[in-house]
C-alpha cells in the first residue's frame, strides 16, 4: 500500500521522505490556507521534494472553471494530480483533464455509486473519506471494501485512494481491505511505529542493560 502524506508542511514531507515513507502528498487549499503562504509555491515546492503524485485541489464549483483552473495546476509539474469534488460538473472536469493526460483525484466520495462514476470518468485516484463517515455512525471501512469489490469485479483502473484518515488502525485496516493508497496526516504515519509493548520491553532492555553496565564502544 502507498503512503500518501495529508500536509502541506514541507519540513514534515521531509522527514518522513528521507525514511521512504512517502509516495506521494494530498492537499487542498485550506491546508495551504493555514501556512500562510501562496498556494501555487507551496505545491511547487512540495512536488520538487517528491518524486511521486502531488494532489493539488480546484477551487471553482463549475466545470469550465475546474478545468482552466486544473490546466493550470497541471503546469506547475509532471507529478500533479488535479483534485476536484466528486460532483456531476466534478466528472466532467475529470473526463476532460483525464483525457488530456493529466491525473485526477476525485475526491469527497462517500458512496460505491459515486465511486463506479469516477471511475468510468477516468479518475486516476478516487478518495472516499473514512473518518468523516465514521463521524456519523456510518462505517467507512465498509465503504473501501465495496470500492474494492466493484473496481476488481470490472478491472477499473482507478486507484484507492483511502482519505480522511484518523488513527493508525485505519491504516492497517485499509491495508488489509486492499486499499492502493491511504493519505494521512504525518503524526498518524508515524504513531504506527508506536506499540505499549514495544516500549515496555524496551523499558526492560534498558534496565537490565544498566545493571550489566554493558557499553558498546
Amino acid at each position: 500500500m502507498k503512503f500518501f502524506v495529508d500536509t502541506a508542511d514541507v519540513a514534515a514531507i521531509a522527514e518522513l521522505n528521507d525514511l521512504g515513507m512517502v509516495d506521494g502528498v494530498t492537499t487542498n487549499p485550506s491546508i495551504i490556507a493555514k501556512s500562510g503562504r501562496d498556494i501555487l509555491e507551496v505545491t511547487k515546492e512540495i512536488c520538487d521534494l517528491v518524486d511521486g503524485p502531488v494532489s493539488a485541489e480546484v477551487v471553482s464549483l463549475d466545470a469550465d472553471g475546474m478545468i482552466a483552473e486544473g490546466r493550470k495546476l497541471a503546469k506547475i509539474a509532471d507529478n500533479i494530480t488535479v483534485k476536484v469534488p466528486l460532483t456531476w460538473d466534478g466528472l466532467k472536469a475529470c473526463k476532460v483533464l483525464s483525457s488530456e493526460g493529466t491525473m485526477v483525484n476525485v475526491t469527497l466520495c462517500f458512496s460505491a455509486n459515486q465511486a463506479l462514476l469516477a471511475a468510468k470518468a477516468g479518475a486516476t485516484f478516487i478518495s472516499p473519506f473514512i473518518g468523516r463517515l465514521d463521524d456519523i455512525n456510518l462505517d467507512g471501512l465498509e465503504l473501501i471494501e465495496d470500492i474494492r469489490t466493484i473496481y476488481d469485479n470490472y478491472g477499473f483502473e482507478t486507484q484507492i485512494l483511502a482519505a480522511s484518515i484518523r488513527n493508525a488502525n485505519h491504516m492497517s485496516e485499509c491495508a488489509k481491505i486492499g486499499a492502493d493508497v491511504c493519505t494521512a496526516p504525518p503524526n498518524v504515519i508515524k504513531a504506527m511505529a508506536n506499540h505499549v509493548l514495544t516500549d515496555n520491553g524496551l523499558a526492560a532492555f534498558m534496565k537490565d542493560i544498566e545493571k550489566a553496565n554493558i557499553k558498546i564502544v
